[in-house]
């Protein structure tokens, strides 16, 4: 049978909190990962526990992973990301909107699709892309340097998968303009987004092209795997919205980042409280 460890992480992980996740796993001994981490050694693969530890965790604001034992960030060959509230702080979508002064309108929609509500992301994608009709492009790289940070982690993360091997790709139901901007910055291997029509230097209120939605996404990291002989097991996927489910379903490692109940529901993993070099923590 297979050994398994449990990964807890949290800003403020207590060696209280520690000997109480080993206790409910019925762990074989402890090993500190620094300050905020810790892996807990040959824990219960019980069903039940599983459940009391994962319930356990959202209770005192505890990341809880299962990894098996030995597992390594090198036996993996790629990390795939979505870029807003994933990679990134913001919903470049609900910032471009907020030039406009249609933030609410844009926002409401943004937030019913992340949710599930919204089932066609296509059509949620052209109802809130109208709002931007007029909009100078400039408005675009406003955006880019005044509202977007790279969430906590993001760059740690990139690097060190980069330097394991991985290769990185990133792809979004957003928008080319910022994730051609993120490739050039963090060196990533490949990037996919939706193009903003435009025509004399404004926004038409149009997306060129054909919509990169949930199908999409999936479709793209399937290609990139084929293209790079990976399987399920060899591949991190991260996303935060119910359009980035179906991507996460091809990854052996299907991580819920800040996610809506929909999407944390079906991802194996959760990053509720850690940065997103919280996925590195998991590897020996």
């Amino acid at each position: 049978m297979t050994t398994q460890h449990l990964v807890i992480q949290s800003p403020a992980l207590s060696g209280e909190l520690i000997e109480h996740a080993a206790a409910i796993a019925e762990a074989s001994g402890v090993q500190r990962l620094g300050t905020t981490a810790a892996r807990i050694l040959g824990v219960s693969d019980d069903v039940a526990i599983r459940e009391e530890v994962r319930l356990w965790g959202e209770r005192v604001n505890v990341d809880t992973a299962y990894i098996t034992a030995g597992a390594r960030l090198n036996d993996c060959k790629i990390l795939a990301m979505d870029m807003d509230s994933t990679l990134i702080n913001i919903e470049c979508i609900d910032e471009i909107a907020a030039f406009g002064g249609v933030k609410e309108q844009v926002a409401s929609i943004t937030e019913a699709a992340m949710r599930g509500e919204i089932k066609d992301f296509s059509e949620s994608l052209i109802r809130r892309v109208a709002f931007l009709k007029g909009l100078s492009t400039e408005v675009l790289q406003a955006v880019y340097e005044q509202k977007l940070r790279l969430n906590p982690g993001a760059e740690k993360l990139v690097k060190t998968a980069q330097q394991a091997g991985l290769k990185i790709l990133l792809v979004s139901g957003g928008f080319t303009f910022f994730t051609e901007k993120l490739k050039s910055l963090l060196n990533l291997d490949a990037a996919h987004a939706n193009v903003l029509e435009t025509s004399g230097g404004l926004l038409t209120g149009q997306v060129q092209g054909r919509i990169l939605d949930a199908q999409g996404k999936a479709d793209t990291l399937s290609q990139f795997a084929k293209e790079l002989g990976a399987m399920p097991e060899q591949i991190i996927a991260i996303g935060d919205g119910a359009n980035d489910l179906k991507m996460l379903g091809l990854a052996g490692y299907s991580v819920a980042y800040r996610a809506k109940p929909v999407v944390r529901a079906q991802a194996r993993y959760a990053l509720n409280v850690a940065g997103l070099d919280g996925v590195l923590n998991w590897f020996e």
